[in-house]
């Protein structure tokens, strides 16, 4: 069966295919929702489910066209990632609504992402700001250049979020993973942020283990 419509998403990212592992979307009790970086695939970043494997969970990765979200850095002005940026952040609704239609409501879902897919991620959940099962970026943050406006609507009602990036990172400023700190604790998130001394572009056992951590605490009810 087919959950996820993306034959409904405008520009690039129009009909990429969505891989899932686990349990089916109409049967699981909760959803991590897992966006790959560039160059990657969706099958690749699928692995990390194994590393925090729960029963009754649905893994879901949309699949970038030509394996990049957006062409630029994401320090780039918005418009230089152009219709590619917009495209990928209406795959990504197109996932979260597609699951909600299964059963999993926003609430009981949890995004994440690595990388440029950690960018997608938290710039979806800023633009869209509801309560989430969990909102997790790995080495990445917030898209624009600096100064961009961090004005955006609504409230994550305490969703938790974690954050977690090295201070050698060639590609994410720490200045950037504290704007996004900052500017989902202006939107009631629930933000642990986690730096790493001497860690450049890579994900390491303790934000996988964070990770885990608020899979469990969802699963457990939220509490």
């Amino acid at each position: 069966m087919t959950w996820f419509a993306t034959d409904a998403v405008d520009g690039p990212h129009a009909n990429q295919p969505v891989a899932t592992t686990g349990a089916s979307p109409d049967e699981a009790d909760a959803a991590v929702v897992l966006a790959h970086g560039r160059g990657a695939t969706a099958e690749g970043i699928l692995d990390l489910a194994d590393e925090f494997r729960r029963e009754n969970v649905a893994y879901v990765a949309p699949q970038a066209a030509g394996n990049e979200w957006y062409p630029q850095s994401f320090l780039a002005s918005i418009d230089a990632n152009e219709p590619h940026l917009s495209s990928a952040l209406a795959l990504l609704g197109t996932v979260v609504d597609g699951l909600a239609a299964a059963g999993v409501a926003p609430e009981r879902t949890l995004l994440s992402g690595f990388s440029q897919g950690a960018c997608l991620t938290t710039e979806y959940a800023a633009r869209n700001a509801r309560r989430y099962g969990g909102v997790a970026g790995l080495s990445g943050g917030l898209i624009g250049p600096d100064g961009t406006p961090r004005d955006y609507d609504g409230s994550l009602d305490g969703t938790p979020v974690y954050l977690g990036c090295g201070d050698r990172d060639p590609h994410i400023p720490v200045e950037r993973v504290e704007e996004t700190t900052a500017t989902f604790r202006d939107l009631d998130g629930d933000v642990t942020e986690q730096i790493f001394e001497g860690m450049g572009h890579g994900v390491v056992k303790p934000e996988l283990d964070a990770v885990e951590a608020m899979l469990d605490v969802l699963l457990d009810g939220g509490e």
